[in-house]
């Protein structure tokens, strides 16, 4: 969903697994519906892990427990956290539409594979990447209070613990990080420089 980036400040829900692939953020077998229905991939996130076969949830996985099984809406978990190398595997783009459709807008971890890093903020979720010892502190401190927040300034680049207080700043890249403080998708980013496009070619030497 495009929505603009400024300060993103929520409770998070916690993830401490390394090495989570795409095929558990999104099984392979959703990969041929013919709709790209926010809704339908946001159901299936982490389906296997979330649901037993008979569509029961699994009470022992984070997101179907008290704490945690609200999805992000008006504010609340809107941030996950999840342990490093998140979403390794295939390079399927429906993983960061699963993310994106449940209501996440910032996953934090301590390394994303390349891709999907790609795909996430192609799809206005943030990746932030932050050192092993701060993701270590905020797995310590949604344990101790599953109501503690943590705040992403975009503008700023800074991801705040705000229970510790402490504070890191993250990298992306300044394309990107236009696109999502402005809610423009490569398409519309495009559409915005048209006058000036249309100004070169007006003025280029023809052969």
């Amino acid at each position: 969903m495009k929505a603009k980036f400024d300060i993103i400040q929520s409770t998070c829900v916690p993830l401490p697994l390394e090495n989570v692939d795409t095929d558990q953020i999104i099984p392979a077998r959703f990969l041929k519906a013919t709709s790209r229905d926010e809704k339908f991939f946001g159901d299936n996130l982490f389906r296997d892990w979330r649901f037993n076969a008979d569509n029961t949830p699994k009470k022992e996985f984070v997101f179907n427990t008290p704490a945690f099984s609200a999805a992000p809406s008006e504010g609340v978990h809107q941030i996950l956290v999840a342990g490093k190398n998140f979403g390794s595997g295939s390079s399927r783009e429906h993983a960061a539409w699963a993310i994106a459709g449940y209501g996440f807008r910032v996953v934090i971890s301590s390394f994303f594979a390349d891709i999907h890093k790609n795909n996430e903020l192609n799809n206005f979720v943030l990746p932030v990447v932050v050192s092993e010892e701060f993701l270590a502190e905020l797995f310590q401190t949604i344990a101790a209070d599953p109501q503690a927040q943590v705040k992403v300034d975009v503008p700023a680049q800074t991801v705040t613990n705000l229970t510790t207080g402490r504070s890191e700043k993250f990298d992306i890249n300044g394309y990107k990080k236009y696109c999502l403080v402005n809610a423009l998708d490569d398409i519309d980013y495009l559409l915005q420089q048209k006058a000036e496009i249309e100004k070169y070619e007006a003025s280029s030497v023809r052969y």
